[in-house]
């Protein structure tokens, strides 16, 4: 192992996913010399596009990033190094086993008009659920741009956050406002029977509230998940979707460049096995080489148990924290289908070819057919079983983006939801991968008769892959379990949510720390000032 230092950095940030990637551009920008540690040969992490056998290029594992945050991309310039988005009308679409489907429009009134083809019950009731979701998610958006109290010695910092807190508040009518402590720890099947008396809009509504979480339908705390998904964006009820041209992957690239623009170093193919310490302050990290980097700042955008349990030696965290870190929940219950097809594939309940091509350019549900069979395709995964009515949110990116499939055909992006790490007969291996894959398609061809027959191209990411490709523990896309008791001043252990962890000039600034997962940037933009806050005092 080197014992000087390879270059004078100010701060190094572990990790070029998208959080990564957006911490490394914010020191830079405030004049740190900067460097950016990625162990994979690209950055972007599970921000990127991939390509397939017959090569078109399909999403790694977040399709959308209508969830990035609006003064992340302003303050980074984002659209002058390239990044594009296209908001398509439509944000979710949920074919019925009886030909019919529910559709949710970036329009309110465009939604409520079609929902009473399926009650006029629920068509009169959109239009207010959807601003009691934005006004509630709003307040989220509050939360979420401010660092958690500290929960000892607060000082004048958590007196203006709780401030600003309170003004957010108070913009809430009287019934939101009373509304809010009720429907936070709701069940989302709670929290939508409410409004709607159809199960397939129920059904529609509530997916969003689990997709990348081991929570179900009536799981405690799904509405604040919901809310959450709506927080600080334009979603609304419906929810968000927004495409990067040129896949996901553009978003890294752009924010790789606005990183460099700053003065920033990024290194791929460059593994951190430790971070190095002396009298309990950081003074840089280790690489699997055995070169060491010095630095006084270290910011990690792994998750919170890699962080702790596999960079810092033990003797920095004692053995009570050791095994509360230890049992931070991971239990990733997500895989990814990718498809390459030779055309567009049929969806009958979407009409004919125009229409289907302007009703499929967002979210495509399958399974939001009712509340019980969410819960049902829940409970097989706990008992790492896949159930055979799995929740697949898909899209397909080309046709609001040609360009990913350059031979005129298009590709299909798949989330299959509730698949277990750990399955309960047999292992991870090349044929229940492939097993998996099969299902995925014969699921779609409930909705989209013949689609299988225009595959050209597919590739299956099991929840193993996904730790495996992208270092996520347990497969968890969001890092760590979006439940109550992992939320605002919970996230990731109380105690160490204002991203500062136990050893002094060691932060965490991926989707671990408050405000949680996603395609936002909001984690690294908040630990972000927090670094520089510490600067600041230690000048």
């Amino acid at each position: 192992m080197s014992s000087q230092p390879s270059a004078p950095y100010e701060a190094i940030v572990i990790g070029g996913g998208h959080n990564g990637l957006v911490a490394g551009a914010y020191l830079a920008k405030a004049g740190l010399r900067t460097l950016v540690l990625e162990k994979r040969p690209t950055v972007g992490g599970t921000v990127e596009t991939r390509r397939l056998a017959d090569g078109k290029r399909v999403p790694g594992l977040f399709h959308t990033v209508g969830r990035l945050r609006p003064s992340v991309a302003r303050e980074l310039g984002l659209r002058g190094h390239g990044l594009a988005l296209v908001a398509p009308e439509v944000r979710a679409f949920a074919p019925q086993p009886d030909g019919r489907a529910v559709t949710l429009w970036a329009d309110p009134a465009r939604t409520a008009d079609e929902l009473r083809t399926w009650s006029a019950a629920d068509g009169t009731a959109w239009a207010g659920f959807d601003r009691h979701v934005r006004a509630l998610a709003a307040f989220i958006a509050s939360l979420n741009d401010a660092t958690p109290p500290a929960t000892s010695g607060a000082g004048l910092g958590d007196a203006i956050t709780g401030l600003l807190l309170g003004r957010a508040f108070k913009k809430l009518s009287k019934d939101d406002a009373r509304q809010l402590l009720r429907v936070l720890p709701m069940a989302i099947a709670d929290f939508v029977a409410e409004s709607f008396e159809s199960e397939p809009v129920r059904a529609a509504v509530a997916m969003r509230a689990v997709m990348f979480t081991a929570l179900g339908a009536w799981s405690m705390g799904t509405t604040a998940a919901l809310l959450a998904d709506s927080a600080g964006n334009d979603g609304g009820a419906a929810g968000q979707t927004v495409f990067a041209k040129g896949g996901p992957g553009a978003l890294a690239d752009a924010l790789a460049a606005a990183a460099r623009s700053f003065g920033a170093e990024i290194r791929t193919g460059a593994e951190v096995v430790s971070v190095a310490t002396l009298d309990g302050r950081v003074t840089g990290v280790v690489l699997a080489s055995g070169d060491e980097i010095a630095s006084p700042i270290v910011a990690s955008g792994l998750d919170p148990k890699r962080t702790l349990l596999g960079l810092l030696p033990p003797l920095e965290l004692g053995p009570n924290l050791r095994w509360r870190a230890g049992n931070i929940r991971q239990p990733g219950r997500v895989a990814r289908v990718n498809l390459g097809l030779s055309g567009l594939p049929e969806f009958p309940a979407a009409g004919g070819r125009e229409e289907a091509a302007r009703r499929l350019r967002g979210r495509i549900l399958v399974g939001a057919t009712g509340i019980d069979d969410i819960e049902r395709a829940f409970d097989a995964s706990k008992y790492g079983r896949i159930s055979d009515a799995l929740l697949l949110e898909a899209t397909i990116p080309s046709l609001v983006d040609p360009s990913l499939a350059p031979d005129g055909g298009h590709v299909m992006s798949v989330i299959a939801q509730y698949v277990p790490y750990q399955l309960a007969e047999g292992s991870w291996d090349a044929a229940a991968r492939e097993a998996l894959g099969d299902r995925v398609v014969a699921r779609l061809e409930t909705v989209a008769p013949g689609i299988a027959g225009r595959i050209t191209a597919r590739e299956v990411l099991t929840p193993l892959d996904l730790e495996s490709e992208y270092g996520l523990t347990g497969g968890h896309p969001y890092h760590q379990e979006p439940a109550l008791d992992a939320w605002f001043a919970w996230r990731p252990l109380v105690g160490y949510a204002r991203y500062r962890m136990p050893v002094e000039g060691l932060y965490l600034v991926g989707p671990g720390a408050h405000p949680g997962g996603g395609v936002t940037g909001a984690p690294a933009q908040n630990a972000v000032k927090e670094i520089l806050a510490d600067r600041r005092r230690r000048r």
